[in-house]
């Protein structure tokens, strides 16, 4: 690992922050905290092999897609964060202890091992916090302009987690408000795997986890409690398992089924 005490992303690297249809006239706001895996250049491969990055404890897979789909057709911003969550997370305070996490699932991280205040300072003032402050931006423009916000944080989950099998497809994660979450819920449990997904459990019906497989709190997450509810926004985050949303058929797929079933519940919060 290559230490960088004053600095973390040369010049020449991406921008943390990527910004999908910024004048979306939907009153949906979509954010995808783990939507990448990119690694500065300055922390190598922080230690592990090159797969590792491409399961999820590098990405939530199949998120960025889906999340760019949404916003496409239901005509909403959409942010994501591009850097690999083992750089930081930025779903988290940044004093989470997993911030910069040293385990991920069973997988040791070397190269966040001893790190110094200064290195953890510049992964949160050049990746965690430019996308803190865009998420922020974003909204402030929206209240500005008198345009509703109902903020929904798409993220993915393992099938398996520690040798844990995990049945639901898709889970509605939410913290002190549960309005999105109480409104979609009944929908999502009438609903189907999506047909034309092209997965082995295309047409069954759907396994809806509330507050699982995770549950939000304000310890554990960020994008919610403080973009969200700390707002007074309407807030969700949506979790959907990473197999049935890993290929593009399957992303276009589930961006069907939800724009269809947030446009449904729209009104019940926006005029």
């Amino acid at each position: 690992m290559t230490l960088a005490p004053d600095s973390l992303l040369d010049p020449d690297e991406p921008d943390p922050v990527a910004v999908h249809r910024p004048d979306g006239r939907s009153p949906y706001f979509l954010t995808c905290d783990h939507a990448g895996r990119l690694l500065p250049r300055r922390l190598g491969d922080l230690g592990i092999p090159a797969f590792e990055l491409e399961r999820h404890i590098g990405w939530d897979i199949g998120a960025a897609g889906l999340t760019r789909q949404m916003a496409q057709r239901l005509d909403a911003t959409a942010i994501r964060q591009i850097y690999s969550r083992l750089v930081c997370d930025c779903n988290r305070p940044p004093d989470a202890p997993d911030f910069a996490t040293l385990i991920s699932e069973n997988t040791h991280i070397p190269g966040n091992r001893d790190l110094t205040p200064a290195e953890l300072a510049a992964r949160r003032e050049e990746i965690w916090r430019p996308y803190q402050e865009a998420i922020a931006r974003l909204l402030d423009a929206r209240k500005a302009a008198g345009q509703p916000t109902l903020l929904v944080a798409m993220h993915s989950f393992t099938p398996v987690y520690k040798g844990q099998s995990r049945p639901w497809h898709v889970g509605l994660l939410y913290n002190r408000d549960r309005r999105l979450a109480d409104a979609i819920r009944p929908l999502l449990q009438t609903a189907q795997v999506p047909i034309d997904s092209g997965h082995a459990e295309a047409g069954k019906p759907l396994v809806v986890g509330d507050n699982e497989p995770y549950r939000l709190t304000d310890e554990t997450d960020y994008t919610v409690p403080v973009h969200g509810e700390k707002r007074g926004l309407v807030s969700l985050e949506i979790e959907v398992r990473q197999d049935l949303i890993a290929s593009p058929q399957g992303q276009a797929a589930w961006a069907v089924l939800f724009e269809t079933l947030l446009r449904e519940v729209q009104g019940r919060f926006v005029n």
